[in-house]
């Protein structure tokens, strides 16, 4: 007891170098893109030798990568390897494929399971139309965390006085001539997504693709949704309806085989 009382007491250790770290880490997780070994020493406030010894010791613990031409960083592949361990990532996928290739089945389109992972989206599963022309992406690709319907999905989760400040740091990417770039409008259709339970890209990612997602809200690892995709012509209003019906039935036995372990 006398032990403990002592630790009670002592000072609590700052841990510099450990709050260095993360800091360093949520800058490139925000930055929407790979930054300079000089733009993060200045956005740190370090010196330029403190940070490449930072930022090399990172790249040697894959918690940060190299872009192709050796010129930037970006977030490496530790991180989500870490925040999948916890919760099994494997046995997610074992039981989560027979519940995707049924949305896909039944859909005829393309099918994603994905994880929110700083200011990316980690796709986990594919489930592949058999459509001669369709949208594919192999797990493990990431995509921006505005692309589209998914984005959308995943800010509806959050507090709006939250997602404000997020897109007035970094404002809103124009993909297509569809694209949402005006803050209040973009605001004004995460309030829908938030009332309806799901989101629709109409071409704003990619020209002539149509998407729906719907967040799973899960409680354990990291926040996860499922989106369909597919040709605009295929995904034709007289077949939303149905593929909405689907897909959020889905995100419910997505929700609940996750939270079953």
């Amino acid at each position: 007891m006398t032990e403990i009382t002592d630790i009670a007491k002592r000072p609590t250790y700052k841990a510099p170098a450990v709050h260095r770290t993360f800091s360093l880490l949520r800058m490139l997780a925000d930055a929407g893109g790979p930054l300079r070994l000089s733009e993060i020493s200045e956005r740190l406030g370090c010196s330029k030798s403190t940070t490449h010894g930072l930022v090399h010791a990172l790249v040697r613990e894959k918690a940060l990568r190299k872009t192709g031409n050796g010129h930037g960083y970006y977030i490496g592949t530790a991180l989500a390897d870490l925040a999948f361990s916890d919760w099994n990532y494997f046995r997610i996928n074992q039981v989560a494929r027979p519940i995707i290739n049924a949305l896909r089945d039944a859909s005829q389109e393309t099918i994603f399971l994905g994880a929110e992972l700083g200011n990316r989206v980690l796709i986990m599963l594919t489930s592949e139309s058999g459509e001669a022309i369709k949208i594919s992406a192999r797990p493990g690709t990431t995509i921006p965390l505005f692309a589209g319907a998914v984005g959308k999905a995943f800010m509806a989760c959050r507090d709006e006085d939250k997602v404000r400040q997020l897109l007035e740091g970094q404002g809103l990417p124009e993909y297509t001539k569809n694209s949402i770039t005006n803050i209040q409008t973009y605001l004004s259709e995460i309030a829908n997504v938030r009332h309806q339970g799901y989101a629709i890209d109409d071409e704003e990612y990619i020209k002539g693709v149509r998407a729906l997602a719907v967040a799973l809200q899960n409680q354990r690892g990291p926040s996860m949704a499922v989106w369909v995709v597919g040709m605009a012509s295929s995904m034709a209003s007289d077949r939303i309806e149905k593929i909405i019906n689907l897909t959020c039935k889905t995100a419910d036995s997505l929700r609940a085989a996750v939270e079953d372990f």
